[in-house]
């Protein structure tokens, strides 16, 4: 195993901050899974720009919430590549719902955010942790400063990533030293996700000592350095929101 090129998975990486950690660990020599569920477009932009690297991709549809269709994924990159060293949980969904607007927060809205965010997550490392215990490999979860806060779009969207971030130190725990498990947390992102939302953005940034949102780019460092960079971080949450939460 150790003479085949390194292979990355990334969850979610048909657009934003999945797409530049795809091509980041492409441009790093590693092979690449990208994943998407729903943006075959935007996927295909980006198998097309990881290829451009001279590294070998997968592309695979799966639905991150749907067991099923994770184990089927691994598999497949696993026939393909033999290994896999890194696995980025980056897929993410919300609705943007009022705190205070409990009746809107129905038992579906609870399963879909919970399903992707969560379990979605759990899935892909329960289906992975063989493979990444025999090459010791690594797991960076892509969470948010909303499960450190409790400030985000709805209050399921930070449950569950609060419950990441617990998960991310349970499964450090259980899995070292063979594997490394950590997280990131972002602030708002400029991506499609908060388009529209320029005046929310704004006023969290009145209390940002840098100034500003972050950029796909600036959270993939941060992956890029807990996946490639360390060797002797895990179980942390490394925050990245231009010290708006400290």
């Amino acid at each position: 195993m150790s003479e085949l090129r390194k292979v990355a998975l990334v969850t979610g990486s048909a657009t934003g901050v999945g797409r530049v950690c795809a091509v980041r660990f492409a441009k790093l020599g590693f092979a690449v899974v990208i994943n998407y569920s729903k943006s075959e477009t935007e996927a295909l932009e980006t198998l097309q720009l990881v290829e451009a690297c001279g590294v070998p991709a997968l592309l695979f549809k799966a639905n991150v919430a749907d067991a099923a269709q994770v184990n089927e994924m691994v598999a497949c990159a696993e026939a393909t590549f033999e290994r896999l060293d890194v696995l980025v949980n980056n897929a993410a969904m919300t609705h943007f719902i009022p705190h205070t607007d409990l009746d809107a927060l129905t038992d579906e809205v609870w399963k879909e955010i919970l399903g992707v965010n969560l379990l979605g997550a759990f899935y892909c490392v329960r289906a992975a942790m063989p493979l990444l215990r025999a090459s010791k490999g690594t797991v960076v979860n892509v969470s948010s400063v909303a499960g450190l806060t409790g400030q985000g779009s709805s209050i399921p969207y930070c449950l569950s990533k609060a419950a990441l971030n617990c998960m991310t130190q349970s499964l450090a725990r259980a899995f070292g030293p063979d594997v490394r498990v950590n997280a990131v947390a972002p602030g708002p992102i400029l991506t499609r996700w908060l388009s529209g939302r320029e005046t929310q953005i704004a006023k969290f940034l009145e209390q940002t000592p840098l100034g500003r949102a972050a950029t796909p780019d600036d959270i993939a460092d941060a992956v890029i350095y807990l996946a490639t960079a360390t060797t002797l971080t895990t179980g942390q949450v490394l925050v990245v929101d231009g010290g708006r939460t400290m």
